[in-house]
């Protein structure tokens, strides 16, 4: 069969570095866009919500199939003799990366936010009383607690990016189902060999969405939460 063949096992190794690098890089920006989108600034929080607007608002597809194509734009970089192509920086698996990343930055941007929001802002005012700075505010008192609200929808969000990196496919990524259609189209066993990429996709998503609902369980206790602000660095 063709369920551990080397080249699917190949795509499958893809898949889940494309859903582990795209929700470190939608994590990592999320936050960033959500601490900017409650900024006192209005130009901080408006490019925050601008950024949101449009990442959001346009199809993941097109984004996609946009950074792939960048060099159409932008054909080389560089300052002065140094210059490089554009074609050589951004791969299928760099053009993977940068459309899946950065959407998934304005849903994380969304969730991260409202997770700020539910803390109790008596408990950032009391902090600053006692000495502490914004960022220390911030870092120490308002993300651990949100933590609660904002680790659940997140591991929706993982499930999600599992089932995504389907679509970058159409541009060449060697991930799951793009080793399942390089095989398909050798030997025309089509439907056979999309059953055996639904049924890796399934095994994933089975996996993550047990880890999502020990998450859930886990911070539903605040004493969990406890347990992860006090890890923080």
């Amino acid at each position: 069969g063709f369920f551990f063949h080397p080249a699917i096992l190949d795509g499958l190794v893809m898949t889940l570095e494309l859903t582990a690098l795209s929700m470190i890089v939608g994590v990592l920006l999320g936050i960033a866009l959500a601490v900017m989108a409650i900024s006192r600034y209005p130009a901080v929080s408006a490019a925050s919500a601008l950024y949101v607007w449009i990442f959001r608002g346009t199809p993941l597809l097109v984004q996609l199939i946009f950074w792939f194509n960048i060099a159409l734009v932008f054909p080389v970089v560089g300052i002065g003799a140094w210059q490089v192509s554009i074609n050589s920086l951004v791969t299928p698996f760099a053009a993977a990366l940068l459309g899946l990343g950065l959407n998934e930055a304005a849903y994380m941007a969304e969730i991260v936010r409202a997770g700020i929001k539910s803390v109790d802002s008596g408990q950032g005012e009391a902090a600053v009383s006692v000495g502490l700075n914004r960022r220390q505010v911030m870092n120490s008192v308002i993300l651990p607690q949100a933590l609660k609200v904002i680790i659940p929808p997140t591991a929706n969000q993982t499930i999600g990016m599992l089932k995504n990196t389907s679509l970058v496919s159409v541009i060449g990524a060697q991930e799951l189902l793009t080793k399942t259609e390089d095989i398909y189209a050798r030997n025309f066993q089509v439907i056979e060999l999309l059953i055996v990429a639904s049924l890796w996709y399934l095994v994933l998503t089975t996996v993550a969405s047990a880890f999502q609902f020990w998450l859930e369980r886990r911070f539903g206790d605040s004493r969990a939460v406890e347990v992860i602000a006090g890890a923080q660095p």
